[in-house]
């Protein structure tokens, strides 16, 4: 059995190669990257590496020749559907037996200008005939860092979202999720909602303050005053309207979602939130 990992020098698929290590052979692995020299310290690891770009078609044959499992971690946006459909061609060119494919949040009943790029992929993968899993992950922590250290210096997290809920757990969760599915050792469904338990941007700021030991204010800002103040803060204006689109559709409800599947698939709880918190910023 031969497993692929997509994105594998990217942040989640370095996780999920930490993870695939300790289900299935080092020598059944192999990492996608997009040059070898990016890829230097995962052959260091043993790690078989093969070159592949999403936009090169043939590079993508190439690489999943032999290839069982393999699993899609979503390209950057931009030009997402011809190389999402490229990777998929490509799986199927070369038998490819399964895909686990990182998709978004309530794929099938959100309409954001996230959730387009994987409702047209899911889409592909259906119609190829390959069986899969599609993890439908809802937002890493991660993605907060910038307001919570500017929280941090400000004593306020500035958000947009109203009282909305954010399914939010750690990318590394969600590697080990999408590690346990790769490597196939139970069944999983062809779906699986990958969200943590629901939070508010006010319940984030008061983890924030017990994280931190200090006095966090939450401030839930309409858009043009939360702009500003992310341009007060020294956020360039195109990177404050980003993520103020980003809590647009939050706020909309697009990240609220309830669901088991994520505990179901790693065996165990998912980190505390206060944890969570201190995890990101290194507290």
């Amino acid at each position: 059995m031969t497993y692929l990992v997509t994105g594998a020098t990217g942040g989640l698929g370095g996780y999920v190669l930490g993870h695939l290590r300790n289900l299935v052979p080092s020598s059944q692995i192999v990492a996608l990257a997009r040059s070898r020299s990016k890829a230097a310290d995962l052959e260091k690891d043993g790690i078989v590496v093969r070159v592949g770009d999403y936009s090169d078609a043939a590079s993508l044959r190439k690489a999943f020749e032999g290839v069982d499992r393999m699993l899609f971690i979503s390209g950057a946006p931009g030009n997402r559907e011809a190389e999402h459909a490229n990777v998929v061609d490509a799986a199927k060119a070369e038998g490819v037996s399964f895909i686990a494919y990182t998709s978004f949040a309530n794929a099938g009943k959100v309409d954001n200008m996230l959730s387009s790029d994987h409702q047209f992929t899911e889409g592909l993968i259906e119609r190829s005939g390959i069986s899969h899993t599609f993890l439908r992950n809802n937002w890493y922590l991660e993605n907060e860092e910038t307001l919570l250290r500017l929280a941090l210096e400000s004593g306020e997290l500035d958000f947009s979202a109203g009282d909305a809920t954010v399914g939010w757990a750690l990318k590394r969760e969600y590697a080990e999720a999408a590690a346990q599915v790769l490597a196939g050792l139970k069944a999983s469904p062809s779906i699986l909602e990958l969200s943590g338990p629901a939070h508010t941007y006010r319940q984030l700021a008061q983890a924030l303050s017990r994280a931190s030991g200090k006095s966090i204010e939450a401030r839930d800002l309409d858009g043009t005053h939360f702009v500003q103040a992310m341009g007060a803060a020294g956020i360039p204006e195109a990177g404050a309207k980003g993520i103020l689109g980003i809590q647009e559709l939050i706020k909309a409800g697009d990240l609220e979602l309830q669901s088991q599947d994520f505990e179901a698939v790693l065996g165990h709880s998912l980190t505390a939130f206060d944890e969570a918190v201190k995890e990101v910023l290194h507290l």
